[in-house]
Formats: structure tokens, C-alpha cells, sequence
């Protein structure tokens, strides 16, 4: 597969840093930040490459040459006027006759490609999106995707604020099909997110390949500040999938919202205190934050999937305005016991996603490589007791909604409320890191 580095923007919000080089030469960790995504290309066998240059080319060009100190083949493309993240690879079409892949210059990347290439070969779309969630939605460009991770939304900044959205971003990484190019104009200024995607969405199919991997753009002087302490601290290189994550699994009723039974009108969605400062720590740590809920209130048919998603599209967009954010959200709409006239028969059934099974526990796991050992399950209930146990997690009970008072199964610690239950857990890990 041939990759394209999009590396001709100026980096105007860099301020001087940018004026004696192009943003994608800045060092990070003593190379050019494009040198670490030459060589993750290197890595998985990628070694065919054309940087899409611009302002300042002459200093990539000098730096890399042809490739071959680097192991990898180089050629270059450079725009006699900035076109955007789509004008560079309409000049190229030539040499785009399979499917590549597209990095920005100015993103710090650290992700297994060989998964992602599987992912869209699988998909056989026009293209697939790399997407993930990040800690400021409210000024970002989001997405939404279906339940086959086809893109099926796109919502540009700023956002209609009586509307609630899923926390998905794209992260500029892209695999495309030669079909793409058909959807560009030649010798016109244009970026992908805004002008090309939302159009071909009913035409062509995209894909929305999600992952907590690391993925950070460097456009601003504060967030290459914040990869160039991720680099030093080995965070950049841990966040490969290819490494195990930890996660810290999250109830939802009675952890993260308040308590009511059979909740399923989006009014009666309200947070605990301090839930955004919890999930914020989780954040800033390295362990996941995952949601694992039932929500038997799809089989009683007391409102339907699309309902129930709306509900947790207000807790993202409700983190979010607070910069946290969750990495997944994994429920089940099941419930066993059947024969009511009013109910959903399609929801109800057995299955082995409903707590305290651990079917979405061994999803997530797999979606994520998920060290299990190391991991923390937070609830209130026997039901998510009984699950982290099942499951090898170590649990963490809270006094907030049912408080671990309905059976008498007893959670391994049991603190008042989920930011304690969060504070108990960076001590433990914070402990194990300095016994090591």
C-alpha cells in the first residue's frame, strides 16, 4: 500500500517555531515529527511514500532526500498554491491507482495499520475514517456512525446547542479507494471533513474505524507542549494497540447518573456530583474509561434503541463541555423474562451481554486489548459486582444508588461515590508503579 503525507500547511498558530521550517518538521523527541510517521509506515511494511509539500519544502526535502537512510521510498508533490487536504492528491491521481493511505503532516501518530487496513478491505468502502473521542467535542467537527460503523452524520462546528452529540472526531488518518479522487476538484482548495465528506455520504460509503490509540495534532503551541511530554513519558509509544490498555469499567445508573428506575426519558438524565472531575482523572491517567450498562428499558419497550442513544449522546455531550469524555459506551437492551403484552419480544431474550454475564466485559476487551488483570470494575450493584469478578477485574463498589445493598455480595473496596472510587484507584496504580 502507498502512503500520502499531507505536509504543506504553513502552522500559522506555531508563531515562530514555524517560520525557519513547515510544522511537520518540528522535533519531537529529538526527530521531525514526520520522521516518526515515516518510520510507523516502515514498521508495517508501508515503505512506498509521496509528501504533498508546500511552504518551506526544501526543508523536507533536504531532511529525507529519496529515502533511502530512512529505508523507505520518497517522492514529493509540491502545490504551487495551498489546495487544502484534498487539492495535493487530485495533482497525484496518477500515481493513486489502489488503495492508500493518508496521514496530516502536523498529527503524532502511534496505532497498529495492519488493523486498520484489515478494517477496510473488510468494509471494501470508498474510505475509512480513522475516529476516536477527544476531551474538547464542543469545538471540534463531529461525526456519528451506525451500528456497521458506516458514517452516516457529519456536524460542523459550532454546534446547535439545543442538540445533543455523540463524541466522535475525525482523527485525520485516512485509507481511501482510488474512488475518491472522482469526488475532488481539480485545482481547488478544499479539506476533506468539511467539503468532501458531508457531500458523498449517500453516494459513496465511508467507514468510521474508532480506536484509542494515539492520535494528537500538534497544530498548537499548547497541544505540541502536550505530545512532546506524552513522548517523553513513553505514553506516545504505550497507546499502540499492539501494547494492552487497562480500562476502569463504569456502571451507569447510580455511578455516573442519579438513580431511577426504568430510566428512559432524556429529562430524567442527570449527573452524580463531581462525575465530569472522576471521568476527567480517568482521562489523565492511562486506563480507559468504559461504560458497560443494561438497559432493559428497550425490551419493556419503554423507549427503542435510537431513544436510548440520544440519552447517552446528552452524557457526551454533557462530559465533554467539561473536557471528559469516555472511550465506549457498550450496553444491553435484553431482558429473559418474556410474555408481556407490551413488551419488545425482539429484546426479549437470554443473552450473554446482560450483567452479570460478561459479554460486553470480553467485547470491549477484544475491541480494545484490555489488560483484564489490571483492571477496575466501579458499581453499585451485585449485578456489576458479580460481572468485574467474573470477568478477573478487580471491583470497587459505591454507596450512590442501590449502594451495594441489594445482596450480599461484596465488592473488593466499597467507597461513597465514583470520584473516590476513581482517587482509590490512581493510589493503587500510582502504588504498583512505584513497587515496580
Amino acid at each position: 500500500m502507498k502512503a500520502v503525507i499531507i505536509a504543506g500547511g504553513k502552522g500559522t498558530r506555531m508563531g515562530n517555531l514555524s517560520r525557519e521550517i513547515p510544522k511537520s518538521m518540528i522535533r519531537i523527541g529529538g526527530k521531525p515529527l514526520i520522521e516518526h510517521q515515516i518510520e510507523l509506515l516502515k514498521k508495517y511494511n508501508i515503505k512506498d511514500i509521496t509528501i504533498i509539500t508546500g511552504y518551506l519544502s526544501e526543508v523536507i526535502e533536504n531532511y529525507f532526500k529519496n529515502g533511502n537512510e530512512f529505508g523507505v521510498n520518497i517522492s514529493y508533490f509540491k502545490e504551487g498554491k495551498f489546495l487544502g487536504t484534498t487539492g495535493g492528491l487530485k495533482e497525484i491521481e496518477r500515481q493513486l491507482k489502489e488503495d492508500f493511505i493518508v496521514m496530516y503532516g502536523d498529527v503524532m501518530i502511534n496505532m497498529d495499520i495492519d488493523r486498520l487496513i484489515n478494517f477496510h478491505k473488510k468494509k471494501k468502502g470508498t474510505g475509512t475514517l480513522v475516529i476516536h473521542p477527544n476531551d474538547h467535542p464542543y469545538d471540534s467537527d463531529l461525526l456519528d456512525i451506525n451500528e456497521d460503523q458506516k458514517v452516516i452524520s457529519f456536524y460542523r462546528k459550532p454546534h446547535n446547542k439545543n442538540r445533543y452529540f455523540r463524541n466522535l472526531v475525525n482523527a485525520c488518518v485516512y485509507i481511501f479507494s482510488p474512488k475518491i479522487l472522482k469526488c475532488i476538484k481539480k485545482g481547488v482548495k478544499a479539506d476533506f471533513g468539511k467539503n468532501v465528506f458531508p457531500k458523498i455520504i449517500k453516494s459513496e460509503a465511508l467507514y468510521g474505524y474508532n480506536t484509542a490509540e494515539y492520535l494528537k495534532d500538534m497544530g498548537t503551541l499548547e497541544r505540541l507542549k502536550e505530545v512532546r511530554r506524552d513522548y517523553k513519558s513513553g505514553k506516545v509509544a504505550r497507546f499502540n494497540r499492539e501494547r494492552k490498555r487497562k480500562a476502569i469499567f463504569l456502571d451507569r445508573d447510580g455511578v455516573i447518573n442519579r438513580e431511577i428506575d426504568l430510566l428512559h426519558k432524556i429529562k430524567d438524565f442527570k449527573f452524580l456530583s463531581n462525575i465530569d472531575k472522576a471521568i476527567k482523572r480517568i482521562n489523565q491517567s492511562e486506563f480507559l474509561s468504559i461504560v458497560i450498562t443494561n438497559q432493559p428499558v428497550v425490551a419493556r419497550n419503554l423507549c427503542s434503541i435510537k431513544e436510548l442513544e440520544k440519552i447517552h449522546k446528552k452524557m457526551e455531550t454533557l462530559l465533554g463541555q467539561k473536557r471528559a469524555k469516555l472511550d465506549a459506551i457498550y450496553y444491553c437492551p435484553h431482558h429473559p423474562d418474556k410474555g408481556f403484552p407490551e413488551e419488545n419480544s425482539e429484546y426479549k431474550i437470554s443473552c450473554n451481554c446482560r450483567k452479570p454475564k460478561i459479554g460486553l466485559v470480553k467485547k470491549a476487551e477484544k475491541d480494545f486489548n484490555i489488560d483484564l488483570k489490571h483492571s477496575y470494575f466501579i458499581g453499585d450493584s451485585s449485578r456489576d459486582i458479580l460481572c468485574g469478578k467474573s470477568a478477573g477485574l478487580v471491583t470497587v463498589g459505591v454507596r450512590t444508588g442501590k449502594g451495594c445493598r441489594d445482596s450480599n455480595v461484596k465488592p473488593d473496596y466499597l467507597v461513597d461515590n465514583l470520584y473516590k472510587a476513581v482517587s482509590l484507584i490512581m493510589k493503587k496504580d500510582d502504588n504498583n508503579k512505584n513497587t515496580i
